[in-house]
């Protein structure tokens, strides 16, 4: 108990007296997650609404496939990606091996499959006679989607919060293909493994805390909106 009391004060102070190296881990955390998630919905939801509203050869295998990659193990992305932007690599010519662009690459991987899956629970969800209606109603391609999209909306939210919870909290692929380096590719969750390896238990409570409280505290902003369209 002495030692998560320890943990909860040093998080206090840290936020208290804004520590430029936990605010500065802080924010890259934030732009990283924050730009795969954007870059998984981009990917997730189109592909989503294709898998919900189309039918074709090899639907039900991309189906699975995507339902696979909601729990794909983060090393095994941040292994595959290492090899692909190392400097031997495909793409290795672009030098981004170790760098954030690095991380969120691997963390757009990690996230999409899920934001994919969300996505198409949520638009199946939708009764078919609601696209019937709106057919037959005379609404175009475009009015359709729009209109499915605001049936939806509450899954969609659901899709971006998962997406988010998945990258934001994962370390093996970041670890991997940042290098954890100072001031450059360390993160709140690849700093606190690298407190707990150094035997600093109380500094790795502390960032967990503030990790625990980044993590909500997107989650809770998703959420309000969330509930907020549901009741308008």
């Amino acid at each position: 108990m002495e030692l998560i009391w320890e943990g909860l004060v040093q998080a206090f102070y840290l936020l208290i007296h804004l520590d430029p190296a936990i605010m500065e881990v802080t924010l890259l955390t934030l732009k990283v997650s924050g730009s795969a998630t954007i870059i998984s919905v981009l990917i997730g939801v189109p592909l989503g609404w294709l898998l919900a509203l189309k039918r074709f050869p090899g639907r039900n295998f991309l189906v699975s496939l995507a339902n696979f990659g909601m729990g794909l193990p983060p090393v095994v992305v941040g292994l595959w990606v290492s090899i692909f932007l190392w400097r031997s690599g495909p793409f290795g010519a672009f030098n981004i091996i170790y760098t954030p662009y690095a991380i969120v690459i691997a963390q757009a991987v990690i996230a999409s499959p899920i934001v994919t899956s969300f996505t198409l629970a949520a638009i199946q969800q939708i009764h078919p006679r609601i696209r019937m209606q709106l057919k037959a109603l005379g609404a175009n391609q475009l009015q359709t989607l729009w209109s499915l999209v605001k049936e939806a909306r509450l899954g969609l939210l659901a899709a971006v919060m998962a997406g988010f919870g998945g990258v934001v909290s994962e370390v093996g692929a970041s670890q991997m293909v940042g290098g954890n380096i100072t001031g450059q590719t360390r993160v709140l969750t690849t700093a606190t493994v690298l407190e707990v390896n150094k035997g600093n238990f109380d500094v790795a409570i502390a960032i967990s805390i503030i990790l625990l409280m980044l993590a909500y505290g997107v989650t809770a902003l998703l959420t309000t909106l969330q509930q907020w369209r549901r009741e308008s």
